[in-house]
């Protein structure tokens, strides 16, 4: 499988692609619309009643699935609780999981003939889970790394872009390592976003630069607080995330992307089972199926990800490279 190249002057641009025109209207039951870049708008629905895009069971692809979980009936996939619109968050009840990532899930879960069952759990546990066999796959935005290939398997199903989040008029611009040096950027602890800046600051420190002033925070709601206040001057998180934040808030900015692989292969968002499971082939498939009938495009055009989207589900391709490589 060859993966595509890309340098972080080319990577994605979302934060130019989305823009607020509304924001939680209480009279349509809950929802904020964005407009792509073409002009055309996209309304998305924030009320738990989410009537999400569905499709049929393929009986040649569900018969791929291990005996066990054909026998149960559903199929556990796992999410992070410290997720964020348009990605993985609670709708306008505050206890129904909606967003791109469970939508997803559910397409495969069609697909496979399987009942979709989400368990919300902090970040550090979603891995604990899979590794003990509690979830069966993990749809959580988590980037295919070399380091995470040797204990899990991946499918993947969207491209992964990093955006650095700035308040609003900041001045800020950033393209790489020399633009974040003496700064103080917040990330989440356990990331690839994590893993980027600190590769970002040893680079800087041997380059004679100051290195990144990295911290961390419990929830994004207190990242936020830092950044309106100064006590940060950047949060780097997912671009997807970043970008709607930005969008409608009207508060914040991103001032650059980057692909969550580095800078010279295109990160890779993927679905995470416990390496040698059974199951990363019939996900694949599964993905590719709905890829391939249209629903996952619909998918990403409801949340405003159309920009995201991948031509085929590959199984294992080339990550995030070690630290050491």
């Amino acid at each position: 499988m060859t993966a595509r190249r890309r340098t972080a002057t080319a990577a994605l641009g979302l934060a130019t692609a989305l823009v607020l025109a509304a924001c939680g209207n209480p009279d349509d039951g809950g929802t904020t619309e964005v407009a792509a870049t073409s002009g055309a708008k996209t309304k998305i629905n924030l009320s738990p009643d989410q009537d999400r895009v569905t499709t049929d069971k393929v009986d040649s692809i569900a018969a791929e699935v291990p005996e066990e979980i054909r026998e149960r009936g559903t199929l556990e996939i796992v999410d992070s609780s410290g997720s964020a619109a348009p990605l993985t968050f609670h709708a306008t009840d505050n206890k129904t999981v909606i967003g791109v990532e469970p939508d997803i899930a559910s397409l495969v879960a069609d697909v496979l003939g399987l009942e979709l069952h989400i368990n919300t759990v902090s970040w550090e546990n979603i891995f604990v889970g899979l590794d003990s066999g509690k979830y069966d796959v993990g749809f959580s935005n988590i980037t295919v790394t070399e380091e995470r290939k040797e204990k899990y398997d991946f499918a993947t199903y969207r491209e992964d872009n990093l955006g650095f989040e700035a308040k609003k008029g900041s001045g800020l611009k950033v393209t790489g390592p020399a633009d974040v040096a003496g700064r103080t950027v917040a990330v989440s602890s356990g990331t690839n976003q994590e893993k980027l800046l600190i590769e970002w600051s040893e680079e800087n420190e041997k380059a004679g630069r100051e290195p990144v002033d990295i911290k961390y925070y419990q929830d994004e709601s207190d990242t936020y607080l830092a950044l309106r206040s100064g006590r940060i001057d950047l949060y780097l998180g997912p671009n997807p995330t970043a970008a709607y934040h930005a969008a409608t808030t009207g508060r914040t900015e991103v001032v650059g992307t980057y692909s969550g692989a580095g800078d010279t292969l295109q990160g890779l968002i993927a679905a995470t089972t416990k390496k040698d499971s059974g199951l990363v082939e019939p996900l694949a498939d599964a993905l590719d199926h709905v890829i391939e009938n249209g629903t996952y495009a619909e998918v990403l055009k409801r949340w405003g990800l159309s920009d995201e989207a991948v031509t085929k589900s590959e199984i294992n391709p080339p990550g995030l490279p070690r630290t050491d490589e």
